[in-house]
């Protein structure tokens, strides 16, 4: 069992920065595609990062250079780093494995591709 538990979400005003983390169950013998969504209110869940079976991370446009994907292999802990933060960021965020499924490209960045979630952890930008 794939057990994902965000942590770092929260309130910011515009400009500033959040740290989401993902820890995740231990798994040997596959390397999935792991990644970072998010779901606002009214909206479907998108992607916005993912880091792919090969480790190449890739961004959804909205988020690119602004956010950065990191992974502890060791602590099993999926990082998302989030600078310059904007309203529209605001949503539930989620983390999520492709186990034991592995995925490559733009396959990294579809949420159908991914097998297991996390609960999500909110995150609201003010202007």
């Amino acid at each position: 069992q794939v057990q994902l538990v965000e942590s770092g979400g929260g309130s910011v005003q515009a400009g500033g920065s959040l740290r989401l983390s993902c820890a995740g169950s231990r798994y040997t013998g596959s390397t999935p595609c792991i990644g970072w969504f998010r779901q606002a209110p009214g909206k479907k869940r998108e992607a916005v990062a993912a880091i792919d079976s090969d480790g190449t991370p890739t961004y959804a446009d909205a988020v690119k250079g602004r956010f950065t994907i990191s992974q502890d292999n060791a602590k099993k802990t999926l990082y998302l780093q989030m600078n310059s933060l904007r309203p529209d960021d605001t949503a539930k965020y989620y983390c999520a494995s492709s186990l034991p499924a592995r995925c490559w490209g733009a396959e990294t960045l579809r949420p159908l591709q991914y097998n297991h979630w996390g609960q999500g952890t909110q995150v609201t930008v003010s202007s």
